[in-house]
C-alpha cells in the first residue's frame, strides 16, 4: 500500500478536522442550552414559537451526535482510544437525553470539557505526529505476509482457468504475488511511486506507472480485486475533501467482474457509514476479519471480503457492518477464516485495456518481445536470406537500381575477387538554352540548374581501389 497527501499544506487531516470539531462542539453545546431556554419561555405565551424552538433543539442535538460520531473515528485514527471511548459514551448519552429536562448545565459542562481535551494541532503527542508524517512522505505499509497467508487459505481458485488479479495500489507487488503464487493467476498492479513500480515489475505480469485514477483499465475483467489503499485524505476536483479508502473503493470496483471477490484492507475505524453503504450496495456475502493480534495492535487493520453483485432497487441494511467500529473485539480473527470460504468464478476473462498514467518503456519492450506480428515484421524473408541470381543478364539500368539500393554491396567471388559498394550522389549541372521567337530571331538564352542522380561504384580489387561512374 502506498499513498500521497495531495495537499493541505502543513496541516494533517485528523488534527485539522479535530480542531474544526472542537469549534462545533463549543458552538452547538451553547446553542443547545440557549434553545432549551427559548422553548421554556415560549411554552406559556406562544405555542407555535415553542414548537419551532423545540424543532431547532432536536436538530441541534442531531448535529451534536453527528459531530461526536465523527470525532470518535478521528480519535481512533490518531490512537487516542480513551478519548474515543468517551466520545462514544457522550454520543449514546446525548441520544437518550430528555430534551425537556432542566439539568442542562451538566451536559453543557461535560461537552465543553470534552472539547477542550481534543488533541488539536499543536497538542497531539509526538508518536501520533510521527505516524502522520509517514503518510505525508508517501507512507508505505505493505500488507503483512502472515495475514495474506490466512486470507489465501479462504480463497478457492478454479481448476484449469487462469484468473486475473488486480491491485490498484500494489506497492512493490509482494502481496499480490503471494496471492497468485502457484494458483495459475495473471497479476496486474498500479503504483504511484516509480521506484516501487519498477520493483513490482519483477514480481507482477503487468504494472501501470502513475496514479490509478488516471489509468485506463478494462471494466469487469478481473476475478479478484485486492485493495489496500492509503489511509489518507485528499482534495477532490471540486476542492472538497475525500478519503482515499472510499475513493479507491468506488473507483476500482467497476473493474471487478460480477461474482468476483473483493479483498478490502482498511483500519477498522474506517468502516464509516458511507463506506459501509458502498460495500452493502455492491457486494454479497460480506464478512469482516481482524488481522492477527500483533498487526492489529500496530495498524488496526481488518480485511473485508465480499462477492460483487448488481445493485438492488432497495438499499440493504448496512448498520450491522458499521457497528464493528464501536466493538472491534467482536470482529473474528483472520485465523478463523474457513478454508475455501470464497470461490473465484471459473470463467476465462481477457483484459484488452491496461494502461497506467505514465508511459512504461519496459512494459512496451516486454509486449514487443511477446508480439508475434512484430517478430514476423522484423524477421528477414527467405528471399532476403537466400542467394540471389538473376534469370537473365541485367541491363545497365537494372544494375544501377540494384547498386544504388545496396543489394550488391560486399564481396564478389569470381576469377578476380573484389569488394564492391554502390552509392548514388546528387549532381547539379547548369544548362543553357537559346530562346527563338516565331519569326526565327534569337531572343537570348536561359540558364537553369538541373539536379540528377549519379551512380558510383567503389571497387576494391587486388590491384587497388577504383571508382566507376
Amino acid at each position: 500500500m502506498s499513498g500521497q497527501l495531495e495537499s493541505n499544506g502543513q496541516r494533517f487531516y485528523a488534527s485539522e478536522n479535530l480542531r474544526m470539531a472542537q469549534n462545533w462542539l463549543m458552538e452547538l453545546s451553547q446553542q443547545l442550552a440557549v434553545q432549551r431556554v427559548q422553548v421554556e419561555n415560549y411554552r406559556t405565551s406562544n405555542l407555535t414559537a415553542a414548537s419551532d424552538a423545540y424543532s431547532q433543539l432536536q436538530q441541534t442535538r442531531e448535529n451534536l451526535v453527528g459531530v461526536l460520531s465523527g470525532v470518535r473515528l478521528l480519535l481512533m485514527e490518531v490512537e487516542e482510544t480513551k478519548l474515543a471511548a468517551t466520545a462514544g459514551q457522550l454520543q449514546a448519552g446525548l441520544q437518550g437525553f430528555n430534551l425537556m429536562s432542566n439539568t442542562y448545565r451538566p451536559v453543557y459542562d461535560v461537552l465543553r470539557d470534552f472539547a477542550g481535551k481534543l488533541p488539536v494541532e499543536g497538542t497531539a503527542n509526538a508518536a501520533v505526529i510521527g505516524r502522520l508524517m509517514n503518510n505525508v512522505k508517501l507512507g508505505y505499509y505493505p500488507t503483512d505476509p502472515d495475514n495474506i497467508s490466512h486470507i489465501l487459505r479462504g480463497i478457492q481458485f478454479p481448476m484449469g482457468v487462469t484468473t486475473n488479479l488486480l491491485d490498484p495500489c500494489c506497492g512493490c507487488g509482494k502481496a499480490l504475488r503471494q496471492l497468485a503464487q502457484g494458483n495459475n493467476c495473471y497479476t496486474y498492479g498500479v503504483e504511484l511511486d516509480e521506484s516501487r513500480a519498477e520493483e513490482a515489475q519483477t514480481r507482477l505480469h503487468r504494472v501501470g506507472f502513475g496514479s490509478f485514477f488516471y489509468s485506463r483499465i478494462s471494466h469487469e475483467a478481473f476475478h479478484l480485486l485486492f485493495l489496500n489503499p492509503p489511509y489518507l485524505s485528499v482534495l477532490n476536483e471540486s476542492g472538497g475533501r475525500t478519503r482515499h479508502e472510499k475513493k479507491f473503493l468506488i473507483e476500482s470496483l467497476c473493474h471487478l467482474m460480477y461474482g468476483g471477490l473483493l479483498l478490502y484492507v482498511i483500519p477498522y475505524y474506517r468502516l464509516t457509514q458511507d463506506i459501509c453503504r458502498v460495500l452493502c450496495d455492491n457486494f454479497d456475502d460480506l464478512t469482516v476479519w481482524r488481522f492477527t493480534d500483533r498487526e492489529f495492535k500496530k495498524f488496526k487493520q481488518i480485511a473485508v471480503l465480499g462477492i460483487r453483485k448488481r445493485r438492488n432497487m432497495e438499499p440493504p441494511d448496512a448498520l450491522w457492518l458499521e457497528q464493528y467500529t464501536s466493538d472491534p473485539a467482536a470482529i473474528p480473527s483472520l485465523t478463523e477464516l474457513p478454508e475455501d470460504r470464497y470461490a473465484l468464478p471459473a470463467q476465462m476473462l481477457e483484459v484488452p485495456v491496461f494502461k497506467g498514467e505514465k508511459f512504461n518503456q519496459k512494459e512496451l519492450e516486454q509486449q514487443l518481445r511477446r508480439s508475434g506480428s512484430f517478430s514476423q515484421m522484423m524477421a528477414r524473408s527467405e528471399l532476403d536470406n537466400g542467394v540471389k541470381r538473376p534469370l537473365l543478364p541485367l541491363s545497365i539500368g537494372q544494375i544501377g537500381l540494384i547498386g544504388g539500393s545496396g543489394m550488391i554491396n560486399g564481396l564478389i567471388e569470381c576469377d578476380s575477387p573484389h569488394v564492391i559498394k554502390g552509392r548514388i550522389v546528387k549532381v547539379v549541372s547548369t544548362e543553357v538554352e537559346d530562346q527563338f521567337g516565331t519569326d526565327g530571331k534569337h531572343h537570348g538564352t536561359v540558364e537553369r540548374q538541373v539536379t540528377s542522380n549519379k551512380m558510383i561504384f567503389n571497387v576494391l580489387t587486388p590491384q587497388g581501389f577504383r571508382a566507376l561512374t
